[in-house]
């Protein structure tokens, strides 16, 4: 994990090939991945729209390696997987975004 960006009005958190970040003057939330030959359009949702913010886990069935995303929860439903590269790292990222939201 890399946290690029930890003010009181921006959070932005870089995980592999994906970007996530938190604006509290736009008051939007942003997920930019990278694509393999181009740059696809990022997703944005407004901050208000946030319901919660958990840990998912579960197991790769070929290697047997667990695999753990911080999740980006919205009031509809819809949700954002940010990947980390253990659960501790995915824990850490969840409780960064929880103070900077208030949640």
């Amino acid at each position: 994990m890399g946290i690029t960006e930890n003010s009181k009005d921006r959070l932005v958190l870089q995980s592999g090939g994906a970007t996530l970040s938190f604006d509290k003057q736009e008051k939007q939330a942003r997920l930019q991945r990278k694509g393999f030959l181009w740059k696809p359009k990022p997703v944005e949702e407004p901050l208000s729209k946030i319901a919660e913010i958990a840990i998912d886990t579960g197991v790769d069935r070929a290697s047997g390696v667990e695999v753990c995303n911080t999740m980006i929860i919205f009031r509809d439903g819809a949700a954002w997987a940010f990947g980390a590269n253990d659960k501790a790292e995915a824990q850490e990222n969840a409780a960064l975004v929880r103070k900077f939201l208030g949640l």
